[in-house]
């Protein structure tokens, strides 16, 4: 039976009994002038009312009931308490109870009304700091909430645009296949083990958000090994990757459109033989991966625009504005195509707002 009642006491901490202490010891002090008490004999007084008042709070506050709201029943509660302290007050001091409503009528009244505005003075202090406590926690909840939502939103657009890209890999690297099936059938064998390496890379990280520079150069090579069947002498590649950042974090499905637009915009519309450069570098705590071609270089109206628009909206939604996408020409000729990144923990993941 006791304990299921313990919830009326939650809240009574050794801190609140000390600010009862606190403000009773303040009380006396204050009318102390008026009355011809002395200071001890008042500041127990205060005391007996200060402990009443505050368990009457407390059980009012706590009480399950739906009838007047809470806070009023805080402030009912100071007027009980406040009467319920003067009874305590008459027992410790030993003094006579029905004396006490008779001849010290006059000084029980003063007393118990001293209680009461002290009570509701400190109880709507307290009740107005509790709700903005409230409205803050209120206000963390909501703001929470929100962003939870735009991490759920940011993730599902980086969805969309990811399988935006997924296709479009895919289908071409399958045209390519069936081309130079017909074209050379000497060179199938290679040509589907690159594809097979490729997909083996490719395909598990589709859905991923994460991805490392090592997986993604790997991919980019079995990409380039497929073109350099279909193209021969006509292609050439190489990669400069430091063997520490291998393991970098770095997003998904972007440097491979890189690779893509370089051999589709660059090299192969024009060129009898070029190159692609595959590079990465840490400068000033950001990762440079750098795609340069050969190729025909700037054209107008021509370009992965499709592709580089995804990238850049991609990356916006990872970094906001501390990556970016940049192209430059290359010299003699061709473009040079960079993504920057932060560089260190979380490179590549998409954060939530803070």
């Amino acid at each position: 039976m006791t304990n299921r009642y313990l919830y009326l006491l939650e809240g009574l901490t050794w801190r609140r009994a000390a600010w009862t202490v606190a403000l009773a010891a303040g009380a006396a002090a204050s009318v102390v002038w008026f009355f011809q008490n002395t200071y001890w004999d008042l500041l127990l007084s205060a005391l007996c009312m200060g402990f009443s008042i505050m368990l009457a709070i407390t059980v009012a506050g706590n009480l399950r009931q739906t009838f007047i709201p809470r806070e009023g029943a805080q402030l009912l509660a100071v007027v009980f308490g406040s009467f319920l302290g003067i009874l305590v007050v008459g027992i410790v001091k030993g003094r006579d109870l029905a004396e006490m409503f008779t001849e010290r009528l006059w000084g029980v009244t003063i007393t118990t009304s001293l209680g009461i505005g002290f009570g509701c003075v400190i109880t709507a202090a307290m009740i107005l700091r509790e709700q903005r406590s409230r409205m803050q926690a209120d206000l963390l909840r909501a703001e929470a909430e929100k962003h939870r939502l735009e991490k759920q939103v940011m993730e599902a657009k980086l969805l969309v645009m990811q399988a935006q890209v997924e296709p479009h890999f895919l289908f071409n690297t399958l045209a390519n296949v069936q081309h130079l099936v017909e074209a050379d059938a000497k060179a199938a064998g290679k040509m589907l083990e690159n594809l097979i390496r490729y997909l083996r890379i490719a395909l598990p990280q589709m859905r991923e958000s994460s991805s490392t520079l090592g997986r993604e150069m790997d991919m980019a090579a079995a990409y380039l090994e497929i073109f350099k069947i279909r193209m021969g002498t006509r292609l050439d590649y190489s990669m400069i990757l430091p063997a520490d950042l291998r393991d970098h974090e770095f997003p998904p499905m972007m440097l491979i459109t890189l690779v893509e637009n370089a051999i589709k915009h660059g090299l192969d519309p024009c060129c009898d033989a070029g190159t692609v450069t595959l590079s990465a570098a840490l400068k000033d705590g950001k990762l440079l991966v750098r795609v340069a071609d050969t190729g025909q270089g700037f054209q107008p109206k021509k370009g992965g625009g499709v592709g580089l628009a995804n990238i850049r909206e991609r990356l916006s939604t990872l970094y906001g504005k501390s990556a970016k996408l940049t192209l430059e020409e290359n010299q003699p000729c061709g473009v040079v195509a960079m993504i920057e990144v932060p560089s260190g923990h979380g490179a590549g993941r998409a954060v939530p707002l803070a």
